[in-house]
């Protein structure tokens, strides 16, 4: 681990040192929680946890090439089947227009939705689709097209997210990113997804972002559906999140429903989604207090309560994040 912090140090000063200006931001971010749970009204539970640390650099190479790596020191770094699981980008964009931006390395999977979109550091607890997805972020190419101001279009080829490592299974996906109304903002997206089992299943994700004054909303809305299961609209997520900020404070509130139907499974008897399984009825909810004692980012404390019909356990975290300005320009 030293050894990697220290060729990857080395590797960045000195660019910056043969380039002017080609890193521009630098930092470390990390989260760490005292969690306490308490499962089936009984068994209490409790123990210190550094939940993530973060390497991130973001630069340019000339005025139209720029880069971005994330790097996370909490996961394992090296898999047989995954060599770069611990790394969530590792790609470089190139703008050969005002309105075009080509990307090619590891990447988000553009699937619609606030809660997916979100940095995973600023999530609590997730829907069943975002814990289980195999890989939120994966090799592959991307096209962005500007339409106008607040609004722009992604196509992207990309490594499956359902593949578990190094397996021949693509995802094509088409985003937008837009604003309908002042106060309206939407991530929705169109998939394509290749399964192990070489079965292509859909995805219609919306996701919506209203702004009311100090009171943000988000709505996501997702369908999951393979061409051959008879009901289309019977496998679904439903997730929505509230913030009300009030000077430093946010109050923060979040629930969620997803359901899949038992009958949608193949001939052979093989879910037509791996990632939320027939016979699902799962429903979660939490709230949370979140307060930034700097007025930014730089250091935030949480308190969060959550609870779902599946596991039937009560958690409670109080929390820190923090991060580590080494180059902010």
């Amino acid at each position: 681990m030293r050894k990697i912090v220290t060729i990857l140090f080395f590797l960045f000063f000195t660019l910056g040192g043969m380039a002017q200006n080609a890193v521009d931001n630098l930092f470390i971010d990390a989260r760490g929680v005292f969690h306490q749970e308490l499962n089936n009204g009984k068994d209490y539970e409790r123990q210190f946890v550094g939940e993530y640390f973060n390497l991130n650099i973001l630069g340019h190479i000339s005025p139209n090439v720029s880069y971005r790596v994330r790097q996370r020191f909490n996961k394992k770094v090296y898999d047989e089947k995954n060599m770069f699981n611990a790394t969530d980008f590792l790609c470089i964009n190139w703008k050969p227009g005002p309105r075009w931006t080509l990307t090619a390395g590891k990447y988000a999977v553009l699937i619609g939705g606030y809660e997916y979109d979100a940095l995973p550091i600023d999530v609590y607890f997730y829907s069943q689709f975002c814990q289980n997805l195999y890989q939120g972020y994966s090799f592959g190419a991307l096209a962005t097209y500007e339409i106008a101001e607040n609004q722009s279009l992604t196509a992207q080829v990309c490594n499956s997210p359902l593949s578990k490592g190094l397996q021949s299974l693509y995802a094509y996906n088409l985003m937008w990113r837009g604003r309908l109304f002042p106060f309206w903002h939407t991530i929705w997206s169109l998939n394509y997804v290749e399964d192990e089992f070489k079965r292509m299943i859909g995805y219609a994700a919306l996701g919506n972002h209203c702004v009311f004054g100090p009171v943000a909303i988000d709505l996501d809305l997702m369908n999951r559906a393979s061409l051959k299961q008879k009901n289309f609209l019977s496998d679904y997520s439903i997730n929505t999140k509230l913030i009300w900020t009030v000077g430093k404070w946010n109050i923060c509130a979040k629930a969620g429903y997803e359901s899949n139907d038992e009958g949608n499974v193949d001939s052979e008897g093989r879910p037509y989604d791996v990632v939320i399984l027939p016979g699902t009825s799962y429903l979660y909810a939490g709230c949370g207090l979140e307060y930034f004692p700097l007025g930014n980012d730089t250091l935030r404390l949480h308190a969060v309560y959550s609870r779902d019909n599946y596991i039937h356990r009560d958690n409670f975290d109080i929390g820190l994040t923090w991060k580590i300005h080494i180059i902010n320009k």
